[in-house]
């Protein structure tokens, strides 16, 4: 989310390297509905009440700080991403928090990102994990964010699912559909004209989920446009990074960005650049991030640990 971890200026660090990129800024929470959730888990835990859940998330969500991490000399500072020629023709790079594709160019390139998935099914256990996948502009490089997706909460053993979305400059996560169920069908999109976006979420299998918001980004400065993302994420706070919950293969298709007025598969894009989430010791992988298919619109991200 923002830059402390849900999703913002991701906090990466470089396969081949010891050191890590520490974003700054902080996000807040906002529910637009308040409507029933529908819960899925493995773990046989008596379900809490709907409110309760959301109330928890946005709980959870507000507890997000800048991921600080240290350099090979002891000090803080940011990082920067390896780009060095990874396999299957992109960059790649490794990250405590997020997994998935970016394409990056200079500012002002980007002006339009889209996906369509089926949403995962998360298996909870006792602790409190999230699971976001979105699509979005900026981030990768830069502070502003304009993102939305689905997210996956796992609260008392049980699982729920959301549609949301966030905006520079507030970096409010805005939760907006609750009745999300695995298996639907999310198509995912962030437009920019200007300095006004379009954040569209589209659940086709329950309409109730979907939303279409018009937003307006920060006078000064402005959103950037230098990276175009597709990213499943888990959250960082100042104390650590959570635990990645257990879900079922992430199957990104029709993945398209739009740079200096042409549109594009991932594959196409300038900078395509490979995600992989890693554990705390930079060791081994969270997930398996697979190459693209598809003439570069398409790829996968399957669980394999969670710390």
């Amino acid at each position: 989310m923002t830059p402390w971890g849900l999703r913002g200026r991701r906090a990466v660090l470089a396969l081949a390297a010891a050191t890590a990129l520490a974003a700054g800024g902080t996000a807040a929470v906002a529910t637009a509905t308040a409507g029933g959730i529908s819960a899925h888990g493995a773990t046989a835990h008596r379900s809490a009440p709907a409110a309760q859940v959301q109330a928890a998330l946005v709980r959870y969500l507000s507890m997000g700080k800048p991921l600080a991490t240290l350099s090979s000399d002891g000090g803080l500072r940011p990082g920067s991403p390896d780009k060095s020629a990874g396999p299957r023709g992109s960059a790649q790079v490794g990250s405590y928090n997020w997994s998935g594709y970016a394409d990056t160019a200079a500012p002002g390139t980007f002006t339009a990102v889209s996906a369509t998935w089926r949403q995962p099914a998360t298996i909870c256990s006792s602790e409190q994990r999230l699971t976001a996948t979105w699509v979005g502009l900026d981030g990768f490089t830069d502070s502003t964010v304009e993102q939305d997706g689905t997210l996956a909460y796992c609260f008392e053993g049980q699982a729920s699912y959301y549609t949301w979305w966030e905006m520079y400059p507030t970096n409010s996560v805005v939760v907006v559909g609750s009745a999300v169920t695995p298996g639907d069908l999310i198509k995912a999109s962030v437009t920019g004209s200007g300095g006004s976006y379009t954040l569209s979420v589209t659940d086709a299998s329950r309409p109730s989920n979907s939303f279409s918001t018009v937003q307006a980004c920060a006078p000064a400065g402005g959103c950037e446009g230098s990276s175009a993302e597709w990213i499943a994420e888990r959250p960082a706070f100042s104390i650590g990074v959570a635990p990645l919950s257990v879900f079922t293969p992430w199957l990104v298709s029709d993945a398209s960005q739009t740079a200096n007025g042409t549109k594009g598969s991932i594959g196409s894009g300038p900078g395509a650049t490979e995600i992989t989430m890693v554990d705390a010791t930079q060791t081994y992988a969270l997930d398996n991030v697979s190459g693209l298919r598809f003439r570069g619109a398409s790829f996968s991200a399957r669980w394999l640990n969670s710390y």
